[in-house]
C-alpha cells in the first residue's frame, strides 16, 4: 500500500538504503518542508519498505528525491509503484517537467519509466557518481 508519509517517517529508510553508516540528521534533504513537497511510502504488512520524495520547484517543475527501498524488499516493483504513483500525483498537480538526480546504478530504472539522461555523470561526494534525467 503507498500512502502520503511525513519526512520524518522517510529517514529512517533513506538512512538504510541511502546514507548508510551516516547519522539520521544526515539524510534529511533540502526541500523536504517545502509548501508542495510530498513524501510517499511504501508498506507491507504495516512496515514501511520503500519512499519517495517529490518537490515542487517553480513553473510547475518537480524534482524527485530520497528514492529508496529497502535492499530485502528490491526487485519486488516497489520501486516503480512509487514512481508511478509519484507521477501521477504530480501530474495532478500540472506538473510539466520531472527530474532528478540519478545514481549511476539506477539510469537503467529510470531509463525504463521514460526518463532521458541529461549531461554527463558527476560526483556527489560521499555518495557517488549521478546523472541528471527528465521527463
Amino acid at each position: 500500500m503507498i500512502k502520503i508519509i511525513s519526512t520524518e517517517e522517510t529517514l529512517p529508510v533513506r538512512q538504510q538504503v541511502l546514507r548508510k553508516n551516516k547519522p539520521l540528521e544526515d539524510c534529511k534533504l533540502d526541500g523536504d518542508n517545502r509548501e508542495g513537497t510530498f513524501h510517499l511510502g511504501c508498506f507491507e504488512s504495516d512496515s514501511l519498505v520503500g519512499v519517495i520524495t517529490c518537490i515542487e520547484a517553480e513553473n510547475n517543475v518537480f524534482q524527485v528525491r530520497g528514492m529508496a527501498v529497502l535492499d530485502e524488499y528490491q526487485g519486488r516493483q516497489i520501486g516503480r509503484q512509487l514512481m508511478e504513483k509519484a507521477q501521477e500525483l504530480m501530474i495532478l498537480k500540472n506538473a510539466r517537467i520531472i527530474w532528478m538526480n540519478a545514481r549511476e546504478k539506477a539510469i537503467p530504472f529510470y531509463k525504463k519509466l521514460g526518463y532521458s539522461q541529461e549531461g554527463s555523470l558527476f560526483n556527489i561526494p560521499e555518495i557517488g557518481l549521478h546523472i541528471k534525467m527528465t521527463k
